[in-house]
C-alpha cells in the first residue's frame, strides 16, 4: 500500500499525453492528424479511465485506513528559504479524485458527439485533457504554492473552453469577463498567501496549520492582519466558485459548449474554490469573523442565485444560477464548520447538476435543427415546448435530475441539502428560514425550465411539434416556408459532405452559427430518423447521461443514516462519516455522524413541503392546469371578487420581481456602470493628468528655457561692465529676498 501512495504523484500527469500528442500530430502531420481527428477521443477517455481506477483505490484505502499521506521533493532552497513540490493523498483528495475522473469520463464520451461537426474538435479535446491534468494536479497539491500553479492552469483552461467559439463576440466578451472577474479573486489569494507566509514561514499545509494555530493560541500575531490574510485566501475561492460579488462571470460562461458547462461549470472547476475553504478550513476555523463571514457569503449566494434563476430564458443560464444557488449551500455549511454535509451536497450536485447539463446539451442538440442556427433561439426555453414526446429519454433524465435538485426523496441531493438545512437550525435561525425557503425558490424554477422545455406553455403558439414527423417544420409558424426552403437549400450544399477523408466537412469559423442538419447526406435525411422535426440524441450522448441517472438515484444512499443506529454493535458502518473526515488537524470530530431521528423527520418534512409547494406553483403558472382550473365555479368566483387594488399591486409585484431577474438583480449594470465605466474615467483623467500636467511641466521647462535663452542673448552688448553689473543686481534681489525671509520666518 505504501508503494502505491509513493507513486501516486503520477496521477495528474497521465492525461498530459493527450494535448501534446494532438499538438505534435497538428505540427508535424497536419492533414492525417486532422483526418483521424475522431480517433483521439479514445485515448483521452483511456487515460482518464486509468486515473479513475488509481482514484477508487485510493479511495477505498482511504475508507479502510483513514490515513493521510504527505510526500515532497524539495524544488528551491536559498539560506532559511525552501519551496517543495509534492502530493497529498487523504479523504478530501480521493473524493475530488473521484468526482473529477467519473464526470470528466463522461462527458469525454458525450463530448464525442456533442463535437462531432465542429472544426474545432481536435483543440477542444486538447483543452480537456489539459483541464483535467490542471484540476488533478490542484487537488493533490501539498502546498499553497503549489495549488497557486495549478489554479492559474485552471484558470487558463477555463478561459480557453469558455472562449473556444471566439470568433462569437459574445464568447470572447464572456471568456474576458471570467478572466477579469477571476483575476480580482486570484490577485487576493496570492496575497493572502504571501501574508501567511510572512507569518508562519512555512505553505506546506501541515507545519502551516501547526504554526498557525500555535501562534493564535498564544497571541503571537496581530489579529486584524491574520484576519485579512484569512479573507484574502478566502477571496479566491468566491471568484472560482462563482460567490457573491464575484459571481457574475458564470452565467456568461455558459457561452462555451455544453459539455464545458456540464465539466467544469458544475462538476469540477466551480468546486475548485469549495475544495480550497475545505482544504483551508483548518486556519479558517480558528478565526471566527472568517468563519461567519463565509456563512454569510454562502447564505447571500444561495438566495441570490435562486432568485436570479426565476425568470431566465435561456436554459444553460438558469441552470448556472442553481449552480451559483447549490455552490451558496455548500460555502454555508463550510461557514458553519459542517464539513461533512458540505462535501456530501458536493458529491451528490455534481452528478445531480452534470446529468441537467448534459441533459440540456441534448435538448439544444434537438433544437438547433428545428428552431434555427441561432444560440439564443436554440438554448430559448420560450421556443421550446412538447419535447417530451421527441426526447423521452432525455426527458425522464431531465426530470429526475430536477428532482434531485429540488431536495426530493430518495433523490440524492435530499440526503445532503437537508443535512445543511438541519445544521442551519442549529447554527442561526435566520439562516435556516432562508436556506429553506430557497428550497421552494429551487423547485420552482428548475420545474419551470422542466415545464418550459418539456411540457409546453400555456400560450398555443409555443406549444410546438404537433405536426407530421416527414414535413420539414410542420407545425413551427416562427420560419414558415421561406425559413423551410433556405434550410433545404443548405442541406443540398452539404449533402455530399462526409466526416472522413480528404474531403472533410467544411465548416466556417463560426461553427456555431451552423446547425446540426447541414452535415446530414442525402441518404440519412430519407430516412425515419432524419432531423426534421425534434429527435432524441445518439446512443454515445445518451449512455452518460443514462450513467449520470444511477448516480442521480443511488449516490445519495452512502449519507442515509439509517446505518448509524448499527454502528455500536459493530453491524454496519456508516460509510461517508468514515470517508468525509476532516482534514488536516480539523476540530476532532466523531467519524460516527450521530442523528437525531425525530428532528430529522421533523426538518426533512418541512424542507419536502416546502419544495413541493414549490413545484406547485410552477404546475400552476407554467402547465396549462390553470385553464382547467378555470372552468370550477370556486376558482371563476375567487378571481372575480379579488379587488381591483390587490390584483394591481400583485401585477406590479411580479413584475419586480421579473425584473429584478431577468435583469440579473442589476449587479451586472451596476459593474458596468460604475466598475467600467469608472475605471475608463479614472484611466482619461490619469491620461489627461500624465499628459497634460506631468509632460506639461517637463515641456514647460524646456520652452521656458529656451526663451529665456533666446532673450538673453539679445541682452548682453558683449562688454564685460555690463555684465558684472547685471551679475550684483541680481545678488542684490537674492539678498533683500533672503533677509525678508529670515526676519518674517
Amino acid at each position: 500500500m505504501e508503494y502505491t501512495y509513493q507513486y501516486s504523484w503520477i496521477i495528474p500527469f497521465i492525461p498530459l499525453p493527450v494535448p501534446m500528442l494532438i499538438g505534435v500530430g497538428l505540427l508535424l502531420f497536419p492533414t492525417a492528424t486532422k483526418n483521424l481527428r475522431r480517433m483521439w477521443v479514445f485515448p483521452s477517455v483511456l487515460l482518464l479511465s486509468i486515473v479513475m481506477i488509481c482514484s477508487i483505490y485510493l479511495a477505498s484505502q482511504q475508507i479502510n485506513n483513514s490515513s493521510i499521506h504527505l510526500y515532497g521533493w524539495s524544488w528551491t532552497i536559498n539560506n532559511d528559504f525552501s519551496l517543495e513540490f509534492g502530493y497529498l493523498v487523504d479523504p478530501l483528495t480521493s473524493i475530488m479524485l473521484l468526482l473529477i475522473t467519473t464526470v470528466g469520463i463522461l462527458v469525454l464520451i458525450y463530448s464525442d458527439n456533442y463535437m462531432s461537426h465542429d472544426q474545432g474538435y481536435l483543440r477542444f479535446f486538447a483543452y480537456m485533457s489539459f483541464f483535467n491534468t490542471s484540476m488533478l494536479g490542484l487537488v493533490t497539491s501539498s502546498n499553497l504554492i503549489q495549488i497557486y500553479f495549478f489554479w492559474e492552469l485552471v484558470g487558463i483552461c477555463s478561459y480557453l473552453l469558455i472562449g473556444f467559439w471566439f470568433t462569437r463576440p459574445i464568447a470572447a466578451n464572456a471568456c474576458q469577463k471570467a478572466f477579469v472577474t477571476n483575476r480580482v479573486g486570484d490577485f487576493g489569494l496570492l496575497l493572502g498567501i504571501l501574508g501567511f507566509y510572512w507569518i508562519t514561514g512555512s505553505l506546506e499545509f501541515r507545519d502551516l496549520f501547526e504554526i498557525f494555530k500555535h501562534l493564535v493560541y498564544n497571541n503571537e500575531v496581530h489579529f486584524l492582519f491574520l484576519t485579512l490574510c484569512a479573507f484574502l485566501l478566502f477571496a479566491g475561492a468566491v471568484a472560482k466558485s462563482a460567490q457573491f460579488p464575484l459571481h457574475v462571470w458564470l452565467p456568461d460562461a455558459m457561452e462555451g459548449p455544453t459539455p464545458i458547462s456540464a465539466l467544469i461549470h458544475a462538476a469540477t472547476m466551480v468546486a475548485a474554490g469549495i475544495f480550497l475553504v475545505a482544504r483551508l478550513l483548518p486556519l479558517f476555523i480558528v478565526i471566527p469573523y472568517i468563519m461567519n463571514i463565509i456563512a454569510f457569503i454562502g447564505i447571500i449566494t444561495l438566495f441570490l442565485g435562486a432568485t436570479l434563476a426565476l425568470a431566465q430564458k435561456d436554459i444553460k443560464r438558469s441552470l448556472a444560477y442553481s449552480t451559483m444557488s447549490q455552490l451558496g449551500y455548500m460555502m454555508l455549511a463550510l461557514g458553519m464548520g459542517s464539513y461533512r454535509a458540505a462535501l456530501f451536497h458536493l458529491i451528490t450536485h455534481a452528478y445531480s447538476k452534470a446529468l441537467l447539463f448534459l441533459g440540456s446539451g441534448s435538448i439544444i442538440h434537438s433544437m438547433e435543427t428545428i428552431v434555427g442556427y441561432s444560440p439564443d433561439k436554440s438554448q430559448n426555453m420560450v421556443l421550446m415546448g412538447g419535447l417530451r414526446k421527441h426526447v423521452p429519454i432525455t426527458k425522464t433524465s431531465f426530470l429526475l435530475g430536477t428532482l434531485s435538485l429540488c431536495g426530493i426523496p430518495p433523490l440524492a441531493c435530499f440526503w445532503s441539502k437537508d443535512e445543511i438545512l438541519n445544521d442551519s437550525w442549529l447554527y442561526l435561525p435566520i439562516f435556516a428560514i432562508i436556506a429553506c425557503s430557497t428550497t421552494g425558490l429551487t423547485a420552482f424554477y428548475m420545474f419551470r425550465i422542466y415545464l418550459l422545455t418539456f411540457e409546453g406553455h400555456l400560450n398555443v403558439h409555443f406549444q410546438t411539434y404537433s405536426g407530421k414527423k416527414n414535413n420539414l417544420f410542420s407545425s413551427i409558424s416562427l420560419w414558415g416556408k421561406k425559413g423551410q426552403k433556405i434550410l433545404k437549400k443548405k442541406i443540398r450544399l452539404n449533402e455530399r459532405l462526409s466526416f472522413f477523408g480528404k474531403n472533410t466537412y467544411q465548416s466556417d469559423n463560426n461553427i456555431r452559427s451552423m446547425t446540426r442538419c447541414f452535415f446530414i447526406t442525402k441518404k440519412n435525411f430519407s430516412n425515419k430518423n432524419t432531423f426534421s422535426y425534434p429527435h432524441e440524441s445518439d446512443n454515445t450522448m445518451l449512455f452518460p447521461m443514462l450513467v449520470l441517472v444511477l448516480f442521480t438515484l443511488f449516490i445519495g444512499v452512502i449519507g442515509i443514516p439509517f446505518f448509524n443506529q448499527f454502528n455500536q454493535e459493530g453491524i454496519v458502518l456508516d460509510i461517508l462519516s468514515k470517508f468525509l473526515t476532516p482534514s488536516i488537524n480539523l476540530l476532532h470530530q466523531n467519524s460516527n455522524h450521530s442523528v437525531d431521528w425525530y428532528e430529522f423527520v421533523e426538518n426533512a418534512i418541512v424542507s419536502v413541503s416546502i419544495a413541493y409547494f414549490g413545484i406547485l406553483i410552477a404546475s400552476f403558472f407554467y402547465k396549462p392546469v390553470y385553464a382547467s382550473l378555470q372552468n370550477l365555479n370556486f376558482i371563476n368566483f375567487f378571481f372575480k371578487n379579488i379587488p381591483n387594488k390587490i390584483q394591481i399591486l400583485w401585477t406590479k409585484i411580479i413584475n419586480r420581481i421579473y425584473d429584478w431577474s431577468y435583469t440579473r438583480g442589476y449587479i451586472d449594470f451596476f459593474y458596468a456602470r460604475f466598475g467600467v465605466e469608472g475605471i475608463r474615467k479614472l484611466a482619461q483623467l490619469t491620461h489627461f493628468f500624465d499628459r497634460r500636467i506631468i509632460d506639461g511641466l517637463t515641456n514647460g521647462v524646456g520652452i521656458a528655457s529656451f526663451f529665456v535663452g533666446e532673450g538673453i542673448k539679445y541682452v548682453g552688448g558683449s562688454r564685460i561692465s555690463s555684465y558684472l553689473l547685471g551679475y550684483v543686481f541680481y545678488v542684490l534681489i537674492f539678498l533683500v529676498i533672503y533677509y525678508f525671509f529670515i526676519n518674517f520666518y
